[in-house]
């Protein structure tokens, strides 16, 4: 992999003694000054006997653009959490924030209806958030103090937290609740299906926030957004971003008629990264592959082979393949989901394989989710499964796609941990997947169009294609204690009471249709390519 020549200092010392101090000692001067306003840091007082003060540790960055072009220096002071005792300095840590699909759907819907995508961000925002706990910390370098220095260095005197700080096990919850206090006594609500979607509705308009720890995207009318940003900025310092084109490591390009298109921001760092960014482009991730044991490129390591060493680096691929795949690039989901398989033990083989996933995705840089405006706002679902698509140890894939206007917003690949004794089986294990997520996903958008007010009746069954005939009427008549299906457990025939009940309508589709097959298996390039296309993967070149 590439080492940059230019790292991060790790130190206050290291930055001392590079050219760019200036620069980092302004940073840090921004961060203690910035601690100061927020009225973080209490007294200096001696450290109570039976109190052990967490540590702390000067974390030093370069933001970046999207054209990798430095633009900031920061300095963030943040409290060594490791040391603090559960159940004595911290009770609850967990705070929410939007997942990928959410972001997903909200911008499919701004894409609908034409609404505006505007992104604030929140200076220092854990400081924000009062602590539950008394917390005590080692006084840290740079903070002006009046005791002798000598005392600090024995560890007789801490200074007293006031606030949540970076680094603290409960400072992102302390943050989510002051900010979900605040929204709230503003007219926001949320609901435990998603509790980072803050939604607000007027007479005629209605404004969304959704919150990633201190990022927040407003999405509304370009008549509503102002006057939020001016209630938000009463009570939080925040910088205005302007219209979201760069988010939690996702670009986007807001096209003519109101159209969005989401591609990958660090997919040529990555390619950089594994050198592969002058590779010769493939036009596929992946060889037709052979179900054939002793012939499947993607066997596991035989004997006489050898495990990778620890310079090739084979985790580190498969981690950032997966984050592509989970966000944008769903046509890479299948054959990262097999090679994922033999993280702790891959050959050379295997890593030939992820390097057609890297010389592909070269090809194809500037590919992304394309959500037009105008398209047709309606959820629909597809499921598949792969017969023993591992003939190793006797496993289905299972694949589900679910589209939104037409354009992919979520989707799954992955191994079934039952053996299904047949292709029935398979398909019914596949369809039970697809169905839980179809079931929230359907609370998920009933709620934020109920809220909104753009509805106030219950959508319409989700269709939920799959192409297997054994399996859709099978569902229909729900579980049948018979010789061909008694092994099967009840519990996989949710499916069937969600048709009873109008939530989803299974139909039938042929094989050659069904998008989730992109999900399950190798395809040939021209199958490959029209599914691509078919669940709204586009080329920024051919959409601007």
């Amino acid at each position: 992999m590439h080492e940059s020549k230019d790292l991060e200092p790790r130190s206050v010392e290291e930055c001392r003694q590079r050219n760019d101090w200036p620069k980092w000692k302004e940073a840090m001067k921004a961060e203690l000054d910035s601690l100061a306003k927020r009225e973080v840091f209490g007294p200096v007082v001696r450290t109570p006997e039976d109190v052990k003060p967490v540590g702390y540790k000067w974390v030093f960055v370069r933001k970046r653009n999207e054209k990798n072009e430095v633009v900031r220096y920061k300095a963030r002071l943040v409290a060594q959490g490791f040391s603090q005792r559960p159940g004595i300095d911290y009770e609850e840590t967990y705070s929410p924030v939007v997942d990928a699909i959410t972001l997903r759907y909200l911008v499919s819907l701004s894409a609908y209806h034409k609404l505006h995508m505007h992104l604030m961000d929140v200076v220092t925002a854990y400081l924000y958030g009062s602590l539950d706990r008394d917390i005590y910390m080692k006084v840290p370098e740079g903070l002006k103090i009046s005791k002798p220095s000598n005392e600090y260095s024995q560890g007789l005197y801490s200074v007293k937290l006031q606030r949540s700080l970076y680094g603290l096990k409960q400072s992102g919850r302390m943050w989510y609740n002051r900010l979900t206090e605040y929204l709230a006594k503003n007219g926001f609500k949320n609901d435990d299906i998603c509790p980072c979607v803050f939604i607000k509705k007027s007479a005629s308009e209605f404004i969304i926030i959704a919150v990633y720890v201190d990022d927040l995207n407003i999405i509304g009318t370009p008549e509503e957004i102002p006057t939020i940003i001016k209630t938000l900025k009463e009570e939080f310092e925040m910088k205005d971003l302007g219209k979201t084109k760069f988010c939690l490591g996702l670009q986007i390009e807001h096209i003519k008629m109101g159209s969005l298109f989401i591609k990958q921001h660090t997919q040529k760092k990555i390619l950089k990264r594994f050198y592969m960014d002058k590779s010769h482009p493939l036009s596929t991730p992946m060889i037709v592959r052979s179900l054939d044991v002793e012939k499947d490129q993607f066997r596991p390591k035989e004997e006489n082979e050898d495990i990778l060493g620890p310079e090739v680096p084979y985790l580190s691929a498969i981690g950032a393949l997966m984050y592509l795949a989970n966000n944008t690039r769903p046509n890479i989901s299948f054959v990262v989901n097999l090679l994922a398989r033999y993280s702790s033990s891959p050959t050379r083989r295997h890593w030939s394989g992820i390097k057609q996933i890297f010389r592909y995705l070269h090809g194809m840089v500037d590919m992304g989710l394309f959500y037009p405006y105008g398209s047709k706002s309606q959820l629909v679902g597809y499921a598949d499964a792969r017969y023993l698509s591992d003939p190793h140890k006797g496993r289905s894939q299972t694949g589900y796609l679910f589209t939104y206007g037409g354009t992919a917003i979520s989707w799954r690949s992955t191994k079934q941990t039952i053996a299904a004794t047949s292709s029935n089986h398979a398909e019914i294990l596949a369809i039970h997947e697809a169905s839980r997520e179809c079931f929230w996903l359907r609370s998920l958008i009933q709620y934020i169009l109920s809220s909104c007010g753009l509805i106030d009746h219950k959508i319409a069954p989700t269709v939920l294609f799959e192409d297997n005939t054994a399996c859709i009427t099978q569902l229909k008549g729900g579980y049948i204690k018979g010789d061909r299906t008694k092994h099967i457990s009840p519990k996989f025939f949710f499916t069937h009471d969600l048709q009873n009940q109008g939530t989803i309508d299974v139909q039938q589709i042929r094989s050659s249709d069904n998008l989730a097959d992109l999900f399950t298996k190798s395809l040939p390039k021209s199958s490959f390519e029209r599914l691509v296309h078919e669940i709204g993967m586009r080329r920024f070149r051919d959409i601007k």
